[in-house]
């Protein structure tokens, strides 16, 4: 059985998510991952029997400008999204890292992921 990956990379954002209301004002840097894996359909050259990355972009950018308090509500918006839109998935992996979180240390990044699993 074949196995088709559709992914988004290191998407960047400046987003206003946080737990701290300062954080809802001064806002922060974002990376976003996703991945998707579903059984691809054999028709190879047809968009509407994929998964379309820019699809994937629009729900992105779309949970990433509605401010949350946590991060992992973000996510779980994201996989609901992909899931809503893409019935025949068979998992989901998204990631997003606050890029040097305001907190004491030389941190690079604070990172949340869920992943989802099919039980099709």
């Amino acid at each position: 059985m074949l196995v088709q990956t559709v992914a988004l990379k290191e998407v960047k954002f400046y987003a206003f998510h946080g737990f701290y209301p300062e954080e809802q004002l001064t806002g922060n840097h974002f990376s976003v991952d996703v991945e998707v894996t579903f059984v691809p359909n054999i028709d190879t050259e047809n968009l509407a029997k994929t998964v379309n990355y820019e699809v994937i972009n629009s729900i992105v950018i779309k949970q990433m400008n509605h401010t949350q308090k946590l991060l992992e509500t973000v996510v779980k918006n994201i996989i609901d999204d992909l899931t809503n839109t893409y019935d025949f998935l068979q998992t989901a992996v998204v990631g997003i890292k606050k890029i040097h979180p305001a907190m004491p240390g030389d941190i690079g990044y604070s990172f949340v992921q869920l992943s989802y699993t099919s039980t099709k």
